[in-house]
């Protein structure tokens, strides 16, 4: 169990292989994604946000996500893509990829350099 929120998406399985859906399930509006793939053993992101939103999806392979939002920490393990780790934008956070990796993140904003805060918690 973890403080932050995690989704278990709908998965629908069978003979044919399984089908996740994300219509629906974030509180926000979706409008920038992108994934991140051939980071094996590499740890990546190291911010916050002012305003923006993610929502992390390890389509394939395992990442761990170091969250920290001020109060508490905890490292969230993905490792199923019916799992959606929602980031808020207080929430510090880093991601480290296993080998095959692949992270999908979906935003709230459009990237814009500005809007990172580039300074951990104390």
């Amino acid at each position: 169990m973890t403080y932050f929120t995690i989704l278990n998406l709908p998965t629908f399985t069978d003979l044919r292989g399984s089908l996740t859906v994300l219509e629906g399930a974030l509180p926000f509006a979706v409008v920038r994604s992108y994934w991140i793939y051939g980071a094996d053993g590499q740890t990546r992101g190291g911010h916050r946000h002012h305003h923006t939103y993610q929502a992390l999806v390890a389509v394939s392979g395992t990442i761990t996500i170091y969250m920290n939002d001020g109060v508490a920490t905890d490292n969230v393990v993905l490792y199923h893509p019916g799992q959606c780790l929602l980031v808020e934008p207080k929430d510090w956070h880093t991601m480290t990829f296993g080998s095959g990796a692949v992270l999908l993140v979906m935003s709230s904003h459009h990237y814009d350099r500005s809007e990172y805060i580039d300074e951990p918690y104390a």
